[in-house]
């Protein structure tokens, strides 16, 4: 129900794209937002991991550097039967986490300096498990695709907008197709918005289950979720907003209206729901 949930979601997203290409220019437009679209995706399918990891200067963590952190990995993926990802880190003092990659084969988990030495084991391992089953689940590559799909349509909707004020009022008799250009381009992104918030809250529930079954420890990443999101408060990460939704928890702050469109589901839910769950 969850993978047809987000099918139909990015599916969504998909139309909404196509729409923007339609009524701004006609089947013509809908055919460049199409091609688009798909370069856009090639792009994304190929290359994010590549841009992610750069944008945040992540650099390969040695095993001989942190050999605890590759005996947990290495101990959580053979229980997994997947391959052992590729280790990076980022030097920021605000702890967080992050996967990316195309397949569990060429996967890459991302820690920042600050998670490496603020957490204890159990919450680590909750933590690094949370990754490890995004990669499982092959979510970097749907968030990495919803992302893409979102940003474009904002991209597409602005440039209607400026469209519609600049070159609406030359011509009266197309005055309801430019106010209808105008109000698509003011809900379509707010749409795509909720739309990437919807898949990308439901991955998330999805990968904690899954790093308390693996781990058998609800309370580990229970723990680590609480004590993040704590110090995220206290120790803001430096990151965009396009990709914000790849961290475990958000490294944004917002609050009232800004919290409702975040991509990450509220943290008192999360350990709620991993404190329900039993120990295996």
């Amino acid at each position: 129900m969850s993978k047809l949930k987000t099918v139909t979601l990015l599916g969504a997203l998909t139309g909404i794209f196509l729409f923007i290409g339609g009524m701004a220019g006609g089947q013509q437009g809908m055919l460049i937002a199409l091609v688009l679209a798909g370069v856009m995706n090639f792009v994304s399918y190929w290359f994010s991991d590549k841009i992610v990891l750069k944008a945040y200067r992540a650099g390969e963590l040695s095993e001989s550097e942190s050999p605890r952190i590759y005996a947990m990995v290495r101990e959580l993926c053979q229980q997994a039967q997947v391959p052992m990802p590729a280790l990076h880190v980022f030097e920021q003092d605000s702890p967080n986490a992050f996967a990316t990659g195309r397949d569990p084969s060429k996967a890459v988990i991302a820690l920042s300096r600050g998670i490496t030495q603020l957490m204890n084991e159990p919450e680590l391992k909750g933590v690094i498990a949370h990754e490890l089953t995004h990669v499982i689940n092959r979510d970097t590559l749907l968030q990495t695709v919803a992302a893409t799909l979102a940003g474009a349509i904002m991209f597409l909707a602005y440039q209607a907008r400026w469209f519609g004020v600049f070159f609406g009022g030359r011509d009266d008799d197309n005055r309801g197709g430019v106010l209808g250009l105008l109000a698509m381009a003011i809900l379509a992104p707010l749409a795509a918005s909720l739309i990437q918030m919807a898949i990308s809250r439901t991955r998330e529930y999805k990968a904690d289950e899954g790093a308390a079954r693996l781990t058998r420890d609800p309370e580990g990443l229970a723990s680590a979720l609480e004590k993040l999101t704590a110090y995220s408060k206290r120790l803001p990460l430096r990151a965009t907003r396009q990709t914000a939704h790849l961290f475990i928890v958000s490294p944004l702050s917002g609050k009232s209206l800004l919290a409702l469109f975040s991509t990450h589901p509220p943290i008192e839910e999360r350990v709620a729901r991993l404190r329900a769950m039993r120990p295996a």
